[in-house]
Parts: structure tokens; sequence; C-alpha cells
């Protein structure tokens, strides 16, 4: 398989060029968030990381598993502090591919996102905008986030990993950082709507390399294959023990 080939196939739903996508509706929120927000993140980020293991009891592991330069971060999603959480784990400043519905919700919000560099993603039609501005990022050697699942869910393994992330890793042979999470489902989440004190353990695996899966048939597919069997083998003794415990109190009622 050529290396061109693959790396300019797009996954459904993600166009490199061309077709009808997102535009320039959100173009002046796409600019990199520039030097005064890395400066800011970098003076905060300790404190708020000191706050979020007294408030949250974060442990994060695997740190050193993060590449320099640019990759692409791809964790599970179950709750709005999720991407604080993962930005506490790279230490650096990570803009994320936001669904564009998050916008124009509330002005407090939408000025804080947008400050640090959110990249605004349409549902209603093809993200093409938003694609070139990720890539540009990462060409830039700046790491980017996402969420694989493509919404907040209420336990892992609930909807299948969109192929985004492989998509991106691909194109411009930047490392796929998988990360694993749990706890966050305990606040801000859609079983716990409000903010409320929980135990977050964070996990980042090894990079997935992506000259690794040029060989498949399709090394997308085997690329986010890759990306669940790593988040899985943190998460799935978690749930599965979380399932059991639930089976047991509907036994005992």
């Amino acid at each position: 398989m050529e290396r061109s080939d693959t790396r300019n196939t797009a996954p459904k739903g993600v166009l490199p060029s061309g077709g009808r996508g997102d535009g320039n509706r959100f173009g002046a929120r796409r600019s990199s968030p520039g030097s005064f927000t890395e400066g800011l993140v970098a003076l905060v980020r300790y404190p708020i990381e000191a706050l979020a293991r007294w408030v949250l009891d974060l442990h994060i592991t695997g740190r050193e598993n993060l590449p320099d330069g640019a990759y692409v971060m791809a964790a599970n999603h179950l709750s709005f502090i999720d991407p604080v959480m993962v930005t506490l784990a790279a230490r650096r400043n990570v803009r994320y591919l936001a669904v564009a519905s998050l916008f124009d919700q509330h002005h407090l919000f939408d000025r804080l996102i947008t400050f640090f560099g959110a990249i605004p993603t349409p549902r209603d039609r093809l993200p093409i905008g938003a694609m070139r501005t990720a890539i540009k990022e990462l060409q830039a050697g700046r790491p980017l986030g996402l969420f694989p699942e493509g919404r907040r869910v209420s336990h892992w393994r609930e909807t299948p990993a969109e192929r985004g992330a492989a998509w991106l890793a691909l194109i411009t042979g930047s490392p796929l950082v998988p990360v694993a999470m749990h706890g966050t489902q305990g606040t801000l989440s859609i079983a716990h709507r409000s903010f409320k004190r929980a135990s977050v353990r964070i996990w980042v695996e090894e990079p997935l390399d992506p000259d690794d899966f040029l060989a498949h048939a399709d090394p997308l597919e085997a690329m986010m294959a890759a990306w669940a069997e790593a988040v899985g083998r943190r998460l799935d003794p978690w749930w599965e023990n979380a399932a059991a415990d639930s089976l047991l109190r509907d036994t005992d009622h």
C-alpha cells in the first residue's frame, strides 16, 4: 500500500480538502491561542493540578509516554471536565476539537474555551475547516486533543469510536497517544450534572506509531482498534466490577 494513498484517504465524514464543509463560520475562533495562552497555562497548571489532587483525588500515570513535539491525544469522554484533566496530564496547552454546539450557549464558557483555542467541529456538515486547523496545529509541532467517542457517554464502550483521531495521526505522521480516564463520570457527567468531589484516575498509554498500521487493509480501523484495546486494558476491569456490583445489589433487592 502506498503511503500517499493511505494518508490522503479520509474517514467517513472527514475530507482533507474540497467538498461542502464548515467553511469560515468559526474562522475567527480557530486561530492559535498564542504564546500568552501558553504562558498562562504553564502558570496555572501546577496550582490547578494541586487543587485537582485535593478535590478529585487525581492520579496520573504514564506521563513518560508522552512524545516531544506533535501528537494526537485521544481519550475516552465521560465529563465536561475531561479536557482539563487531559491538559493536566499533558502538561502543555492542548487544543481540542469541540462540537460546535458547545459554543454560543453561555457567554463566559464561550470566551473560556475560545481563549484556550478550542476548534469548533460541526455535526451537521463535513468538518473540513476544523480538520485543516487541526492538521496545521500538528504540523506546527503542537499536541491536539480529541475524544473519539464524539460525545460524553455514561460508561466506557457505550458507543464505538470514530476514526478522526487515526486519520489525523496518519495524514500528519503524528503519534496517537491513548488516554484512559476513570472517575470523571462522578462529576459534571450525564449521571451527575453538578460538580461533585470524585476520585479520578488517568493513564497515558504508549503512543501508537501510524507507520505501524500502513500495511493493514484498513489502517484507520486497525489504529482505532489498537486505541480501544489500550484504553480498554485500563477501563474494562473498572466497568466490569461496577456492573457486577450493580447486579449484586439488584439481586439483594
